[in-house]
């Protein structure tokens, strides 16, 4: 049995929202591990995991506390990011600004963007896949660090399209 690309990431998206913290897959000449970095409180709330980091944009820790998703996730996003597109991480992996240490950031604060433009690289499972943004505008924040894990449909970026 060999995956390919999409089944390896249909797989992390399954992982990520069915709340475990460790899948492995084991068959003769393959073997696949998927590990997540969330706290197990966290896993029970399958709603707001989209939902808490965009409440809270300028301090969004990877495994935030359950209770965040009772307050209302529009009304600090609604004050001064509205008019922002949010672009968000497509796969559970490890965020990356640059191709590789010691190279220039693909993007940052100010840099304009046009759809196609690469924005970062998510490595996953030691496969590098370039996030490549699907709107233009100009990048106004970058919500997470280099080298940082990333969850599925975590922000990324903030991009004012105007």
């Amino acid at each position: 049995m060999s995956m390919d690309i999409k089944q390896v990431q249909d797989l992390i998206k399954f992982v990520s929202k069915s709340g475990v913290n460790e899948v492995s897959i084991e068959e003769k000449d393959f073997k696949i591990t998927i590990k997540t970095n969330q706290e197990p409180t966290y896993v029970t709330a399958t709603v707001p995991q989209a939902a808490v980091p965009a409440a809270t944009p300028s301090v969004a820790p990877v495994a935030e506390p359950a209770n965040v998703a009772s307050q209302a996730p529009t009304k600090p996003a609604a004050d001064d990011n509205s008019n922002y597109i949010t672009v968000k991480s497509p796969m559970i992996g490890t965020f990356y600004r640059s191709a590789g240490p010691g190279k220039p950031s693909f993007v940052n604060v100010g840099d304009e963007i046009t759809s196609g433009k690469v924005l970062c690289i998510v490595e996953a499972m030691k496969l590098f896949n370039e996030i490549e943004s699907e709107v233009s505008g100009k990048i106004v924040k970058i919500l997470v660090n280099d080298a940082q894990p990333v969850e599925y449909d975590q922000p990324l970026f903030l991009v004012d399209p105007s």
